[in-house]
């Protein structure tokens, strides 16, 4: 599988273009802001979009999804919890200085325990809240990955201090994915960089509390 990253916006939030490699056809994942730039990559490799997935609605994750939906004319799969912030995206940004961001209906909803095949993919769409409260995390098991969002970075995982967030959730949904997929299984992460279930499982301080 051929994953491009590109971190965007203020926030240095992580949009993905994913795609079989050498595939005419491809997923995005997240677009958070800069659409031109996302939009400027799927021309460049020459694909058609046939999907952009959001993990979840904070505005970093959110904030390109009308104009790259609107360039590229893919569907958007949202969580079904968080479809009203996706259609208000102003009226939930927590901090002022960001944006402005143009809302969005969503296309189709996701709430986990769905299967997609979308560009040549095995999708199957994992609810993991904690971090927000609808948020799901896409696993692809035949090509191990996992597009985690803001559940589980790099050393870290996701905040639980905004709206919807509580620690205990979060800890099980990062038990359902170290426990449910291989020690390789890459992980793409909303930020920071590319990590493994196994590099996570061994030396991520805040999994600690999943060996006790």
């Amino acid at each position: 599988m051929d994953v491009r990253s590109f971190t965007v916006g203020p926030v240095a939030e992580n949009c993905y273009i994913a795609r079989l490699d050498g595939a005419e056809r491809g997923l995005i994942v997240d677009p958070g802001d800069e659409p031109e730039r996302i939009i400027e990559a799927v021309e460049t490799l020459g694909i058609s979009v046939e999907a952009i997935l959001l993990t979840h609605c904070h505005f970093d994750h959110v904030g390109a999804v009308a104009p790259v939906a609107r360039a590229t004319g893919a569907p958007v799969h949202c969580p079904e919890i968080e479809v009203p912030v996706l259609a208000d995206i102003m009226s939930y940004v927590p901090w002022p200085g960001f944006g402005p961001f143009e809302s969005y209906d969503a296309d189709h909803t996701v709430g986990g325990g769905e299967h997609l095949s979308l560009a040549g993919l095995e999708i199957d769409v994992l609810f993991t809240p904690g971090h927000s409260p609808g948020h799901v995390t896409y696993a692809i098991p035949d090509r191990g990955a996992l597009f985690s969002g803001d559940v589980l970075f790099k050393g870290s995982v996701g905040r639980t201090d905004l709206p919807g967030g509580d620690w205990g959730t979060l800890l099980e949904s990062i038990r359902e994915l170290v426990d449910g997929y291989p020690e390789e299984t890459v992980v793409y992460p909303g930020h920071m960089g590319v990590t493994t279930l196994g590099a996570e499982r061994a030396s991520n301080p805040f999994l600690a509390e999943l060996a006790r």
